[in-house]
């Protein structure tokens, strides 16, 4: 994709993660809907419309430009770079703050971890070529930023039983908790329809992070989302299927 495209998707990402539609932005413009949806349709942007959407939606040219980078870079960690996470948990937990759009001087000042051992992961991921880091300890990532982790792993089998295990380790009733489970018999096509909606639910909970990734650290709070389908019925009822006799 262009890097023209990629920056006009990176707009509409950041307007649809702050919730606004493109009639609420015309308002903000002093436009028309339809003028919006042009404008974003065709990508015709003047500098100065720029700037005016981006104070709409209070956001920097910078943070628009790291996304459209980002929109680039690779989605998958190689195995060396999993592997030196894998090992290290410190330096894994560096990086997930540095995904997620915490700088030098923040983690620093939030986080019990000395200026030597900050600016030593810095260096070490930078080594990894998972960051480039340049003047004002100011560190971009040359992953994607919603990158996966590699099928079984090093990072996969170091961390996911015992991740899995604290994200599940709560009762789920405070006000931005949910957990329900359910369990019905349909059709595979509504099996698949339904696997669809899930993977536009987890798109849109990767973009609003992204988006969201521009405002500062104390105005943001760490959340996981947990979507899961598959083909599955409870043992105690797989018990009372009839099984076919031996001839």
């Amino acid at each position: 994709m262009p890097a023209a495209s990629r920056f006009v998707e990176a707009l509409k990402k950041s307007v649809r993660a702050r919730g606004l539609t493109y009639a609420e932005l015309g308002r903000r413009l002093h436009l028309s809907e339809a003028s919006v949806k042009r404008m974003f349709s065709r990508g015709s942007f003047t500098l100065a419309r720029v700037e005016e959407v981006l104070a709409a939606i209070e956001l920097d040219l910078y943070e628009v430009a790291r996304m459209t980078r980002a929109g680039a870079a690779p989605r998958e960690l190689s195995e060396e770079q999993e592997l030196a996470l894998a090992r290290d948990e410190r330096l894994l937990a560096v990086f997930w703050l540095l995904v997620n759009g915490h700088h030098f001087e923040d983690i620093l000042q939030n986080y019990a971890i000395a200026r030597a051992e900050l600016t030593l992961a810095f260096a070490r991921l930078e080594k990894l070529k998972l960051i480039q880091w340049g003047p004002g300890e100011r560190a971009r990532l040359l992953v994607a930023r919603d990158f996966v982790w590699r099928a079984r792993g090093p990072a996969k089998k170091a961390y996911a039983r015992r991740a899995m295990a604290e994200f599940l380790h709560a009762r789920f009733d405070g006000a931005l908790e949910l957990l329900h489970f359910e369990s019905c018999e349909l059709s595979p096509e509504s099996a698949a329809a339904m696997n669809g909606k899930l993977k536009q639910l987890v798109a849109e909970f990767k973009e609003r992070a992204e988006a969201d990734s521009a405002l500062p650290a104390t105005r943001r709070i760490g959340v996981a989302l947990l979507a899961g389908c598959r083909p599955w019925e409870f043992s105690a009822v797989n018990a009372l299927k009839r099984r076919a006799r031996p001839a």
